[in-house]
């Protein structure tokens, strides 16, 4: 069994204690709301709370068990009615799956008696097979883990969005800390040279990767320059100060007409209050960060790159920035070969917020561009599809092709909520332009 994160290969241990790391991990976030809110969405284009709760073991039953193993589930109800997640274009686009959903106990129940199947599965069923499409490389395996651990990143960005006496306070997911020498940055744009980027990977090369991170492909990228650091809230509130908000010029016509309808004035983590602004934490209400990167949906940060005489940078050229080098080469990661650890930048649940620009020097790339992975996702201008020679993934063959649709853009990189097993060059995230709740940040290119 071959991943990008286990460089000297993957044995069922590794599976078994990856499994049982990303459950523990799930049952922490379920902690964070209060009990009473169990059944309210905390985002209203999503779900309420306890689908997720039954989405994730159901999703792994119906994936390993059932499709790739070809072996009976646990409950068909469940099975069906926790199947599959919602990413509806507007309110108007939200039904409840069901009028009456189960009540928690018997959620967790059945979550219990799908964690002791499946971990069974993983220490002893066939998981490679070559003859079974979803087996071929144990790729059932793969994508259940993956897939709890992209979860526990969206569950954050919805229990952020709730208010703070609905939830209990707690420690990071994650207790591992990096001594960090913090850079003075400067906001200066890096020219980067004209070069070959490779966007996705060959599955030989990688073993496990998604559909849409298939198979590689070679992109001529002209010379440009791109920011050294992350766009900030100061940076950010330059723009709101200057009528950013009341220019249509800055907008694309799609964009102004979301401004212009739903009132907004300034990004969803800000709150005005008593004449200053402030960040809304996951737990606090703080006073807002200068130096922290400013989280923004990709109709804001398009039309901040305007003002500022840019535009976003290309899927390619974020490829450029963050893993070329003078020399021609390109790496694995911005800093070079060795996998992610928490020097190298704001992921794997240290933090439940962002930290300064100019953090994690030693995460830089090649060129000495920061933060391209950690502390947000980064937006990139390119609309999110399928590479040439896109097959859909066999064990979640919907994963993608529900997405291809001109109205989802490619975000690259990593957030503060990011899995380190998900961190590689290949991966894709993608989001609607106007969906205000990820972590989501950016910089401008010319």
């Amino acid at each position: 069994m071959k991943h990008p994160a286990f460089p000297n290969g993957v044995t069922r241990d590794d599976l078994i204690a990856w499994f049982r790391g990303g459950r523990a991990r799930t049952a922490d976030v379920f902690t964070i709301p209060r009990p009473e809110i169990y059944y309210e969405r905390p985002i209203a284009l999503r779900n309420p709370i306890v689908f997720y709760e039954g989405h994730l073991p159901a999703f792994s039953v119906n994936t390993l068990m059932k499709l790739a193993l070809k072996r009976d589930g646990i409950r068909e109800d469940y099975e069906t009615l926790f199947a599959r997640g919602i990413d509806p274009e507007d309110e108007a686009g939200v039904k409840d799956p069901a009028s009456l959903w189960p009540a928690r106990e018997d959620v967790q129940a059945y979550g219990a008696e799908a964690d002791a199947m499946l971990e069974k599965a993983l220490c002893d069923a066939p998981l490679e097979n070559e003859s079974v499409p979803q087996l071929v490389g144990a790729e059932a395996a793969f994508v259940i883990l993956e897939h709890e651990q992209m979860h526990q990143e969206t569950l954050l960005y919805m229990l952020h969005n709730l208010p703070h006496e609905a939830k209990v306070k707690r420690r990071p997911l994650s207790r591992l800390r990096a001594c960090t020498i913090r850079i003075q940055p400067t906001q200066q744009r890096i020219e980067v040279p004209a070069g070959v980027a490779t966007l996705g990977a060959n599955r030989e090369d990688i073993g496990f990767g998604w559909d849409n991170e298939l198979p590689e492909q070679k992109a001529e990228v002209p010379a440009f320059a791109i920011d050294a650091h992350s766009v900030t809230n100061r940076d950010y509130l330059d723009f709101i100060n200057a009528g950013g908000y009341q220019d249509p010029s800055y907008w694309s016509p799609k964009a102004w007409q979301w401004i212009a309808t739903s009132g907004i004035r300034h990004p969803h983590f800000w709150l005005e209050k008593d004449g200053g602004w402030y960040w809304r934490g996951m737990f606090d209400l703080i006073p807002l960060p200068n130096d922290w990167p400013v989280y923004v949906t990709h109709a804001e940060a398009e039309a901040y790159a305007r003002w500022k005489g840019g535009r976003l940078p290309s899927e390619a050229e974020y490829h450029r920035a963050a893993y070329g080098t003078p020399s021609g080469e390109e790496r694995s990661q911005p800093w070079g070969e060795e996998l992610p650890d928490p020097s190298r930048g704001n992921f794997g649940f240290t933090n439940w917020e962002p930290v300064p620009i100019g953090t994690h020097p030693a995460g830089a790339s090649a060129w000495g561009v920061h933060d391209l992975v950690g502390n947000g996702w980064e937006w990139t201008s390119t609309v999110f599809d399928g590479f040439p020679g896109f097959e859909p993934t066999p064990s979640y063959p919907v994963y993608s092709n529900d997405f291809f649709d001109g109205e989802h853009y490619v975000l690259k990189g990593a957030s503060p909520a990011t899995a380190p097993e998900l961190i590689r060059r290949s991966f894709r995230n993608w989001f609607r332009p106007n969906y205000p709740y990820l972590y989501a940040k950016f910089r401008t290119a010319v």
